[in-house]
Order: C-alpha cells, then structure tokens, then sequence
C-alpha cells in the first residue's frame, strides 16, 4: 500500500496485521481520486473509520488543507500516526481513539469539513447511513461537502434519513467494494 501521487508519492503505507483493518484496494482508492482530482485543494478532510489513514493522507499529498484521523482501535491509530509521520504530513493531521457516534457528537456545531471519508467494516454497513445523517444533522458537513462512502452493497447509503440533500457524483465497483461518491446540497439535491 502506497501513496499513488501528489506530494508523497510512493511512500509506502504501514498497516494493521490481520482482518482487524481492510484497506481499500488500490484500484478502487486510484478510481477514487481521479474523480476527486479536481476538487481536493485546502479540503478539511474527516477519515472517520481511518483504519491505516491511507485515504485522508493521499487526500493531504493532492492537495488538502487538514486531516482528522478517528478510529476506535488504538492499535490501528498508532499505525495512522506513523503512516502521518512518515509522509510528512503529521502536522496537517489531526488524531482521536473514539468510536464514531461519540466523536460526531462532540464535534457536532464546532468541526467542520469538505471531504469526507467513510469506509466502516463491512459488517457494519450501517454505521454509513448513520454517519451521513449525524454529520449533516449536526452541522459538521459544509455545504458541497463530498461523501466517500465505501461498502460490499450497492445501496451504500440505505437508510439515510438525509439522502434527499446528497447528489450522487460517481457510482462504481471494485472487486466486492461499492464506491459512492455524494456532494451535499443544504437544500434539496437536483438529479
């Protein structure tokens, strides 16, 4: 696992031993920013299951402004904070052991973001939807702000209360992961 480009390209990411931590595959994260090639300047990105923190770094080497990095695992965020150090962009980042729910409601009215990664187990495919509408319910998603949802179902985002403020930019499948790309829109999304 790499960086494919931008200010640290090549660097070789580290990550967790074992099925704890599911990188995405190169070929879906290439698809992926080439689709966001255009659109990662000074990006507030929020990684929020980071895993190893490969998508939010490959954000900061393209361009990004910032980077939060949570994870509930402590081990995978030792990995994150070396993979941050290692690429040179430890101190763009930002870093929190937390589950999700409690991080989006403590950040809630105070942090906000233009780029969001989410990328949950597969078997908590459910913790996308949720994520969506506790992000936009508490006002952490500006407007435009792009959604990176990743999961082994088509419907990435079955479910989401908020669905109707999401404008779908890219829809795709690497291998069994679905890829959904979704700007928001403070109003109602125009299809």
């Amino acid at each position: 696992m790499r960086i494919i480009t931008g200010q640290a390209k090549g660097c070789r990411l580290s990550t967790l031993a074992g099925e704890e931590t599911r990188p995405t595959a190169e070929r879906a994260k290439e698809a992926i920013f080439s689709s966001l090639q255009f659109e990662l300047a000074d990006r507030r990105v929020l990684d929020l299951f980071g895993g190893s923190g490969q998508l939010g770094l490959e954000a900061l080497s393209r361009g990004a402004a910032s980077a939060m990095f949570v994870d509930a695992s402590a081990d995978a965020m030792a990995v994150i904070k070396e993979n941050a150090r290692r690429t040179g962009f430890f101190d763009r980042s930002r870093f929190l052991i937390s589950d999700y729910r409690s991080y989006l409601r403590k950040g809630a009215r105070k942090d906000l973001y233009s780029l969001v990664f989410l990328d949950p187990p597969y078997a908590r495919r459910d913790w996308l939807a949720d994520a969506v509408d506790r992000m936009i319910s508490g006002d952490m998603a500006e407007d435009g702000c792009l959604f990176v949802c990743e999961s082994d179902t088509p419907d990435v985002l079955a479910g989401c209360a908020c669905r109707e403020q999401l404008a779908p930019v890219k829809e795709a499948k690497y291998g069994i992961a679905h890829i959904q790309i979704l700007r928001f829109m403070k109003g109602p999304s125009h299809d």
